[in-house]
Protein backbone atom coordinates (compact mmCIF):
# COMPACT_ATOMS: atom_id res chain seq x y z
CA UNK A 1 0.00 0.00 0.00
CA UNK A 2 1.50 3.72 -0.61
CA UNK A 3 -0.04 6.30 -0.01
CA UNK A 4 0.00 10.21 -0.57
CA UNK A 5 -0.98 13.24 0.71
CA UNK A 6 -3.50 15.90 -0.65
CA UNK A 7 -3.65 19.46 0.57
CA UNK A 8 -6.79 21.46 -0.40
CA UNK A 9 -6.90 25.19 -2.12
CA UNK A 10 -8.43 28.50 -1.68
CA UNK A 11 -12.29 28.26 -0.78
CA UNK A 12 -11.76 25.66 1.31
CA UNK A 13 -11.28 27.51 4.69
CA UNK A 14 -14.30 27.97 7.35
CA UNK A 15 -14.66 29.95 10.64
CA UNK A 16 -13.77 27.99 13.44
CA UNK A 17 -11.38 25.59 11.44
CA UNK A 18 -8.71 23.96 13.38
CA UNK A 19 -9.65 25.39 16.64
CA UNK A 20 -10.72 21.58 17.63
CA UNK A 21 -7.31 19.66 15.79
CA UNK A 22 -5.90 22.43 18.62
CA UNK A 23 -7.55 21.18 21.80
CA UNK A 24 -7.42 17.98 21.35
CA UNK A 25 -3.71 18.13 21.28
CA UNK A 26 -2.96 20.98 23.23
CA UNK A 27 1.02 22.62 22.26
CA UNK A 28 1.28 20.02 19.31
CA UNK A 29 0.90 22.86 17.28
CA UNK A 30 2.51 25.63 18.69
CA UNK A 31 5.38 25.88 16.42
CA UNK A 32 3.36 26.01 13.00
CA UNK A 33 1.70 28.83 14.70
CA UNK A 34 4.56 30.56 15.95
CA UNK A 35 6.76 30.10 12.60
CA UNK A 36 2.91 32.17 11.25
CA UNK A 37 2.86 35.29 13.48
CA UNK A 38 6.65 35.84 13.02
CA UNK A 39 6.44 35.84 9.12
CA UNK A 40 2.80 37.17 9.05
CA UNK A 41 3.02 39.59 11.37
CA UNK A 42 -0.58 38.89 12.81
CA UNK A 43 -2.30 36.61 15.06
CA UNK A 44 -3.40 33.74 12.82
CA UNK A 45 -4.69 31.41 14.91
CA UNK A 46 -6.76 33.64 16.78
CA UNK A 47 -7.98 34.88 13.05
CA UNK A 48 -8.45 31.35 12.77
CA UNK A 49 -10.30 30.34 15.67
CA UNK A 50 -12.41 33.45 16.09
CA UNK A 51 -12.36 35.55 12.73
CA UNK A 52 -15.63 35.36 10.77
CA UNK A 53 -16.19 33.74 7.44
CA UNK A 54 -15.72 37.15 5.99
CA UNK A 55 -12.56 37.74 7.53
CA UNK A 56 -10.92 34.27 6.47
CA UNK A 57 -12.23 35.02 2.65
CA UNK A 58 -10.02 37.92 2.66
CA UNK A 59 -6.99 36.27 0.20
CA UNK A 60 -4.35 37.54 2.67
CA UNK A 61 -5.72 35.46 5.27
CA UNK A 62 -7.46 32.40 3.61
CA UNK A 63 -4.20 31.51 1.90
CA UNK A 64 -1.58 31.24 5.09
CA UNK A 65 -4.99 30.28 6.85
CA UNK A 66 -5.39 27.06 4.64
CA UNK A 67 -1.93 26.65 4.85
CA UNK A 68 -1.72 26.20 8.50
CA UNK A 69 -4.72 24.04 8.81
CA UNK A 70 -3.10 21.61 5.83
CA UNK A 71 -0.06 21.75 8.24
CA UNK A 72 -1.99 21.26 10.86
CA UNK A 73 -3.32 17.87 9.80
CA UNK A 74 -0.61 16.75 8.19
CA UNK A 75 1.50 17.08 12.12
CA UNK A 76 -1.95 15.02 12.88
CA UNK A 77 -1.21 12.21 10.62
CA UNK A 78 2.09 11.75 11.12
CA UNK A 79 1.51 12.16 15.33
CA UNK A 80 -0.81 9.13 14.69
CA UNK A 81 2.13 6.94 12.86
CA UNK A 82 0.99 7.67 9.49
CA UNK A 83 3.39 7.73 6.72
CA UNK A 84 3.43 8.52 3.06
CA UNK A 85 5.50 8.49 -0.18
CA UNK A 86 4.30 10.94 -2.13
CA UNK A 87 2.25 14.64 -2.16
CA UNK A 88 -0.06 16.89 -4.17
CA UNK A 89 -1.77 19.89 -3.60
CA UNK A 90 -4.68 21.51 -5.52
CA UNK A 91 -3.61 25.27 -6.27
CA UNK A 92 -2.27 26.98 -3.20
CA UNK A 93 -2.01 23.30 -1.44
CA UNK A 94 1.09 22.66 -3.43
CA UNK A 95 2.57 24.89 -1.13
CA UNK A 96 1.65 22.47 1.68
CA UNK A 97 3.11 19.80 0.06
CA UNK A 98 6.35 21.23 -1.13
CA UNK A 99 6.97 21.47 2.74
CA UNK A 100 5.66 17.72 3.12
CA UNK A 101 7.86 16.81 0.66
CA UNK A 102 10.91 18.58 2.33
CA UNK A 103 11.44 20.93 -0.51
CA UNK A 104 11.13 23.88 1.64
CA UNK A 105 10.65 24.57 5.69
CA UNK A 106 8.27 25.71 7.09
CA UNK A 107 9.32 29.25 7.30
CA UNK A 108 10.14 29.26 3.83
CA UNK A 109 6.36 28.31 3.19
CA UNK A 110 5.02 30.98 5.16
CA UNK A 111 7.26 33.49 3.10
CA UNK A 112 6.11 32.23 -0.22
CA UNK A 113 2.54 31.95 0.65
CA UNK A 114 2.63 35.67 2.01
CA UNK A 115 4.25 36.72 -1.42
CA UNK A 116 2.06 34.68 -3.55
CA UNK A 117 -1.45 36.22 -1.00
CA UNK A 118 -0.27 39.86 -1.74
CA UNK A 119 0.38 38.71 -5.54
CA UNK A 120 -2.67 37.45 -6.17
CA UNK A 121 -5.00 40.08 -4.30
CA UNK A 122 -3.30 43.18 -6.38
CA UNK A 123 -4.29 41.28 -9.40
CA UNK A 124 -7.84 40.20 -8.66
CA UNK A 125 -8.96 43.70 -7.45
CA UNK A 126 -7.21 44.99 -10.35
CA UNK A 127 -8.79 42.58 -13.29
CA UNK A 128 -11.38 40.35 -11.69
CA UNK A 129 -13.18 38.10 -13.72
CA UNK A 130 -15.18 34.88 -12.46
CA UNK A 131 -15.57 31.57 -11.96
CA UNK A 132 -17.88 28.44 -12.60
CA UNK A 133 -18.34 25.06 -11.88
CA UNK A 134 -19.40 22.89 -14.78
CA UNK A 135 -21.28 19.62 -13.76
CA UNK A 136 -21.41 16.77 -15.68
CA UNK A 137 -19.76 17.24 -19.21
CA UNK A 138 -16.41 15.83 -20.24
CA UNK A 139 -13.35 18.02 -20.35
CA UNK A 140 -13.16 17.78 -24.24
CA UNK A 141 -16.64 19.50 -24.47
CA UNK A 142 -16.10 22.00 -22.25
CA UNK A 143 -12.54 22.68 -23.80
CA UNK A 144 -14.42 22.95 -26.84
CA UNK A 145 -17.23 25.13 -25.96
CA UNK A 146 -14.70 27.54 -24.20
CA UNK A 147 -13.03 28.26 -27.44
CA UNK A 148 -16.36 28.43 -29.14
CA UNK A 149 -16.75 31.19 -26.83
CA UNK A 150 -13.35 32.97 -26.73
CA UNK A 151 -12.73 32.78 -30.47
CA UNK A 152 -15.99 34.73 -30.81
CA UNK A 153 -14.32 37.69 -28.37
CA UNK A 154 -15.39 36.91 -24.74
CA UNK A 155 -12.33 35.16 -22.74
CA UNK A 156 -13.57 32.11 -20.95
CA UNK A 157 -11.06 28.60 -20.42
CA UNK A 158 -10.89 25.41 -17.67
CA UNK A 159 -8.86 25.99 -15.27
CA UNK A 160 -9.69 23.09 -12.91
CA UNK A 161 -9.61 19.62 -13.93
CA UNK A 162 -11.35 18.70 -10.40
CA UNK A 163 -12.72 15.06 -11.25
CA UNK A 164 -14.42 13.39 -14.57
CA UNK A 165 -17.87 15.26 -13.05
CA UNK A 166 -16.53 18.81 -12.43
CA UNK A 167 -14.14 21.08 -14.25
CA UNK A 168 -13.80 24.76 -13.59
CA UNK A 169 -14.22 27.69 -16.00
CA UNK A 170 -13.03 31.26 -15.96
CA UNK A 171 -12.91 34.33 -17.42
CA UNK A 172 -14.62 37.58 -18.30
CA UNK A 173 -18.44 37.87 -16.90
CA UNK A 174 -19.33 37.93 -20.16
CA UNK A 175 -17.28 35.24 -21.61
CA UNK A 176 -18.84 32.76 -18.38
CA UNK A 177 -22.66 33.67 -19.30
CA UNK A 178 -22.13 33.12 -23.00
CA UNK A 179 -20.12 30.17 -22.06
CA UNK A 180 -22.99 28.88 -19.20
CA UNK A 181 -25.57 29.21 -22.01
CA UNK A 182 -23.74 27.16 -24.31
CA UNK A 183 -22.27 24.32 -22.42
CA UNK A 184 -26.08 23.67 -20.80
CA UNK A 185 -26.56 23.06 -24.35
CA UNK A 186 -24.06 20.99 -25.09
CA UNK A 187 -25.24 18.66 -22.17
CA UNK A 188 -23.73 19.82 -18.73
CA UNK A 189 -26.12 18.68 -16.01
CA UNK A 190 -25.35 22.20 -14.33
CA UNK A 191 -23.34 25.38 -14.25
CA UNK A 192 -22.77 26.80 -10.62
CA UNK A 193 -21.15 29.88 -10.74
CA UNK A 194 -18.60 30.44 -7.63
CA UNK A 195 -18.55 33.11 -4.90
CA UNK A 196 -14.62 34.30 -5.66
CA UNK A 197 -13.30 37.70 -6.68
CA UNK A 198 -11.52 36.93 -9.75
CA UNK A 199 -10.38 34.45 -12.66
CA UNK A 200 -7.80 32.55 -10.75
CA UNK A 201 -5.78 30.16 -12.93
CA UNK A 202 -6.30 32.25 -16.00
CA UNK A 203 -4.41 35.21 -17.65
CA UNK A 204 -6.56 37.22 -15.92
CA UNK A 205 -3.21 36.40 -12.88
CA UNK A 206 -0.69 36.19 -14.94
CA UNK A 207 0.46 39.54 -13.96
CA UNK A 208 0.48 38.25 -10.44
CA UNK A 209 2.07 35.00 -11.43
CA UNK A 210 5.34 37.21 -13.12
CA UNK A 211 5.36 39.28 -9.92
CA UNK A 212 5.36 36.70 -7.45
CA UNK A 213 8.23 34.94 -9.94
CA UNK A 214 10.44 38.03 -9.35
CA UNK A 215 10.01 38.31 -5.48
CA UNK A 216 10.62 34.54 -5.04
CA UNK A 217 13.42 33.88 -7.42
CA UNK A 218 16.24 34.01 -4.72
CA UNK A 219 14.31 31.72 -2.65
CA UNK A 220 16.08 28.27 -1.82
CA UNK A 221 13.69 25.12 -2.73
CA UNK A 222 15.33 21.78 -2.59
CA UNK A 223 14.71 18.51 -4.62
CA UNK A 224 12.04 17.06 -2.34
CA UNK A 225 12.48 13.71 -0.48
CA UNK A 226 9.02 12.45 -1.39
CA UNK A 227 7.19 12.44 -4.84
CA UNK A 228 5.81 15.78 -5.73
CA UNK A 229 3.02 16.04 -8.25
CA UNK A 230 2.46 19.12 -10.34
CA UNK A 231 -0.97 21.22 -11.09
CA UNK A 232 0.72 22.91 -14.18
CA UNK A 233 2.10 19.12 -15.63
CA UNK A 234 -0.52 17.05 -14.19
CA UNK A 235 1.92 14.68 -13.61
CA UNK A 236 5.41 13.68 -11.17
CA UNK A 237 7.73 16.70 -11.32
CA UNK A 238 11.40 15.07 -11.31
CA UNK A 239 13.19 18.22 -12.30
CA UNK A 240 13.37 20.31 -9.93
CA UNK A 241 15.73 22.75 -11.48
CA UNK A 242 13.65 25.56 -12.71
CA UNK A 243 10.99 25.26 -9.99
CA UNK A 244 10.35 28.97 -9.34
CA UNK A 245 9.59 29.48 -13.05
CA UNK A 246 6.99 26.48 -12.71
CA UNK A 247 5.06 28.34 -8.99
CA UNK A 248 5.10 31.79 -11.39
CA UNK A 249 3.26 29.50 -14.02
CA UNK A 250 1.12 28.25 -11.90
CA UNK A 251 -0.85 30.82 -10.76
CA UNK A 252 -2.01 31.96 -14.42
CA UNK A 253 -2.19 28.18 -15.73
CA UNK A 254 -4.77 25.40 -15.11
CA UNK A 255 -5.09 23.01 -12.36
CA UNK A 256 -4.89 19.80 -14.48
CA UNK A 257 -5.85 17.51 -11.24
CA UNK A 258 -7.78 14.78 -12.73
CA UNK A 259 -4.36 13.83 -14.62
CA UNK A 260 -2.09 14.25 -11.31
CA UNK A 261 -4.36 11.50 -9.80
CA UNK A 262 -4.03 9.51 -12.98
CA UNK A 263 -0.56 9.48 -12.51
CA UNK A 264 -0.29 8.75 -8.93
CA UNK A 265 -2.32 5.57 -9.38
CA UNK A 266 -0.20 4.73 -12.25
CA UNK A 267 2.84 5.27 -9.98
CA UNK A 268 1.02 2.45 -7.40
CA UNK A 269 -0.79 5.01 -5.16
CA UNK A 270 -3.66 3.27 -3.60
CA UNK A 271 -4.61 5.47 -0.71
CA UNK A 272 -5.16 9.06 -0.94
CA UNK A 273 -5.43 11.21 2.66
CA UNK A 274 -6.43 15.09 2.58
CA UNK A 275 -5.23 17.37 4.83
CA UNK A 276 -7.19 20.23 5.27
CA UNK A 277 -10.26 22.36 5.63
CA UNK A 278 -13.17 19.77 4.43
CA UNK A 279 -13.23 16.68 2.19
CA UNK A 280 -13.39 18.43 -1.46
CA UNK A 281 -10.22 16.50 -2.90
CA UNK A 282 -11.74 13.02 -1.48
CA UNK A 283 -14.70 13.62 -2.95
CA UNK A 284 -12.94 14.53 -6.16
CA UNK A 285 -10.64 11.05 -5.95
CA UNK A 286 -14.28 9.06 -5.17
CA UNK A 287 -15.13 10.25 -8.59
CA UNK A 288 -12.35 9.80 -10.77
CA UNK A 289 -10.49 7.13 -9.53
CA UNK A 290 -12.23 3.75 -8.55
CA UNK A 291 -10.03 0.52 -6.99
CA UNK A 292 -8.77 3.65 -4.22
CA UNK A 293 -8.83 4.47 -0.54
CA UNK A 294 -9.69 7.92 -0.23
CA UNK A 295 -10.06 9.70 4.06
CA UNK A 296 -9.69 13.13 4.97
CA UNK A 297 -7.80 14.46 8.19
CA UNK A 298 -10.18 17.89 9.12
CA UNK A 299 -10.62 17.92 12.70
Amino acid sequence: MATALLFSGQGSQYAGMGKKLHDAQPGAYDGIFETAGEVLGFDLKKTMFEGTAEELAETSVSQPAIFTMSLMCAKRFELDGGEFTAVAGHSLGEYAALVLAGAVDMRTGYTLIKHRAACMDKAAKKNGGKMAAVIGLAAADIEAGCKEVSDAGDYVIPVNYNSNAQTVIAGSAEGIAKATELLKEKGAKRVVPLAVAAAFHSEYMKEAGLEFGELIKDIPIAQPKKAFYSNVLGAKLTDFSDIHTLLSKHIFSPVRFTSELAAMQADGIDTFVECGPGKALTGMVKKTLSDVTAKAIDE
